[in-house]
């Protein structure tokens, strides 16, 4: 077969039959592209909804506070006076520009002002000062229909809000009966196509609603479309220029080929002042001129390696350099290892560090195959330990160097303490006075970093721990009240929080002094900490009063809590004697609160749990209030 031939054949192989090929497959993928653009932008589209929506559960939540607190409204309610009842609830739906205020006690319905269509209520349990509940208070500050438009608006898609099979309002010209789809999935609805995405929210008296969002299926026929033709003009004029080039790469491809072996012929009848022919300047005349070039470039070569291997060594000293100032340890060991292998020879490392001051060493990190090297690792590693010095040993034929790791010692002259060991190894010969100078570099710059690491890692957690007792301080403590509330607010799960005072704790002080005090504070800190869950967050809040935060838990969550611990702390037993001979006994006040049962942020949280928390003392000491408890009073 001629070149010719087979670059004709190279052409349909790797041309026509691929470009026949990606034109099916690129229809498919338009098609499939343009539907899965479709499915995101309707997911995206519901999620937007669904955002509005909790904006209008959020307004109905803030105004069913003020409803839930309006006195009138609850001494009305608590006297059974139903007339008073429904005009005072007429008249906060109209000062809070509501759309519907029910209120149930059971099946039967005690007030009912506003639309009969209104949606998306919050509901509040009515309760009274014995903790009995006594009703059902439903709320909505959104209609179906403001609902529907402001999501047209925002998303530029047809809405409808159906309320138990019931269209509530729509956004499409002429309403609609048909069936919606549950989820996602499609639907004809007057002979349109549309893709639909639904989610149900909660309605008023038990019943449900349903949102659903559609989107038209002609934009996206009309988008494939469009692409498709591109694509066709696109690929048809791809193959158009593709076939002259390849006509011209053929005619230019066999002269220069011609070319080569006229040469080839010249060099193998020995004439070796023969020239590879280098016209032009593509990569047929490049790589005549390499060969012409070669020879004349091996010393040029083997001095640039020279220069290439001095400037290797220098960028790894400065590499050592920038180690002092890393703080990650075992990615820096890492590092280490691997630039230790690649500019030694060697085959394997491995860099262990001790996880306490007296604690064994552990591996952090390795590199390369340990297999066959562990034996003349272990040897160097338990020289080095014992010499506390770099150290050189062979095992058969695998050579191994260590370095020690050290920290500084501290200011009454302690000596320098190993706190790791970084070691490689390899088969052959010794390593040369190079390669083990440059090891011992780089093993004695990542030491500085280990040690800068342990030193930040120390100031972080002092920055957030209290000294005395090891719980969280109040900056702490706030910055994780705080980020619970703001979850508690997007997700609606509660948090609680419960602060203690130990009592008479300035007569402990005066009677046996402040070491006697500050080991009541950490004991009594221990107890609360050995009690506190994982996710909870036990501080020091300031003095003697200490607080804890927790997560997902309710007003009795909270109390129970605070019961366990003030339990721990009446049966703490201190070895201190007072004046009758008796061990020192003690005991603490607590108040606990939640949000949003208790209030709606962090300042009105503390305030709760501490006003419950006086409340206790003024009650008697040792014992928990609820701040529920203190609201009633």
């Amino acid at each position: 077969m001629s070149f010719r031939s087979r670059l004709t054949l190279f052409f349909v192989l790797i041309v026509i039959v691929p470009m026949v090929s990606l034109t099916f497959v690129l229809f498919r993928l338009i098609a499939d592209n343009a539907n899965g653009k479709a499915d995101a932008r309707v997911a995206a589209r519901q999620d937007a909804a669904i955002n509005l929506y909790d904006d209008a559960r959020s307004r109905a939540d803030a105004a069913a506070t003020k409803v839930g607190g309006d006195v009138p409204l609850a001494t009305a309610l608590q006297r059974g006076r139903r007339p008073e009842v429904q005009r005072r609830a007429q008249a906060l739906l109209n000062q809070l520009n509501l759309t519907r205020i029910l209120i149930t006690s059971g099946s039967q319905v005690i007030a009912d002002v506003g639309s009969p269509t209104a949606a998306f209520p919050a509901t509040r349990k009515l309760v009274d000062r014995t903790g009995r509940t006594f009703g059902q208070l439903q709320l909505a500050a959104e209609g179906p229909r403001r609902y529907a438009d402001l999501v047209k608006q925002v998303t530029g898609l047809d809405v409808v809000v159906t309320t138990n099979g019931r269209a509530q309002a729509t956004t499409l010209p002429g309403g609609t009966d048909a069936r919606l789809p549950d989820g996602r999935g499609t639907v004809d609805l007057g002979g349109k196509q549309f893709r639909a995405a639904t989610f149900d929210v909660p309605a008023f008296a038990g019943q449900k609603s349903r949102v659903t969002v559609l989107d038209s299926e002609a934009r996206i026929t009309a988008d494939v479309r469009r692409s498709r033709l591109l694509a066709a003009f696109l690929l048809t004029g791809f193959f158009i220029l593709a076939f002259i080039f390849a006509i011209a790469v053929s005619r230019s491809l066999q002269r220069q080929i011609a070319g080569f072996l006229d040469a080839a012929r010249r060099l193998g009848s020995g004439d070796f002042k023969a020239q590879v022919p280098t016209v032009g300047r593509d990569e047929f005349a490049s790589l005549g001129a390499e060969f012409n070039r070669m020879a004349s470039k091996l010393e040029e070569r083997e001095g640039e390696l020279r220069t290439e291997q001095n400037r290797v060594a220098s960028a790894m000293r400065r590499l050592g350099e920038a180690f002092e100032s890393n703080l990650d340890r075992e990615g820096l060991l890492e590092i280490v290892l691997r630039t230790a292998l690649d500019t030694t020879g060697a085959v394997g490392g491995r860099a262990s560090l001790r996880s306490g001051a007296d604690g064994p060493l552990d591996e952090v990190a390795q590199a390369g195959d340990l297999g066959p090297l562990a034996d003349a690792l272990h040897a160097a590693e338990s020289q080095v330990l014992e010499a506390a010095a770099p150290r050189e040993v062979s095992v058969g034929d695998v050579t191994a160097l260590a370095h020690p790791l050290r920290a500084e010692g501290d200011a009454d002259g302690e000596l320098p303490r190993i706190v790791g060991i970084v070691a490689i190894a390899r088969v052959g010969g010794e390593f040369t006075p190079a390669e083990r100078e440059l090891f011992h570099y780089l093993a004695g710059s990542s030491a500085v970093s280990v040690e800068n690491v342990g030193l930040h890692r120390l100031v972080e957690r002092q920055a957030v721990t209290d000294e005395l007792t090891g719980l969280s301080n109040r900056r702490r403590f706030q910055d994780a009240m705080d980020a619970e509330i703001e979850r508690s607010r997007r997700f609606g799960a509660p948090v609680g929080l419960v602060m203690l005072d130990i009592d008479d704790f300035k007569k402990v002080n005066d009677s046996y002094g402040h070491q006697v005090g500050d080991l009541v504070l950490k004991e009594v800190a221990r107890i609360l900490q050995d009690l506190s869950r994982e996710v909870d967050e036990p501080a020091r809040y300031g003095g003697e009063e200490l607080a804890v935060v927790l997560p997902g838990t309710d007003l009795e969550g909270a109390y129970n809590l605070a019961e366990r611990v003030r339990i721990g702390i009446e049966g703490l037993r201190l070895p201190v004697i007072d004046d009758s001979g008796s061990p020192l006994n003690l005991t603490a006040s607590f108040g606990a609160a939640t949000v949003p049962g208790s209030g709606v942020d962090s300042r009105a949280l503390v305030e709760a749990a501490d006003a419950a928390l006086y409340e206790a003392k003024r009650s008697g000491k040792n014992r928990t209030i609820r701040a529920r408890e203190v609201s009633s009073a």
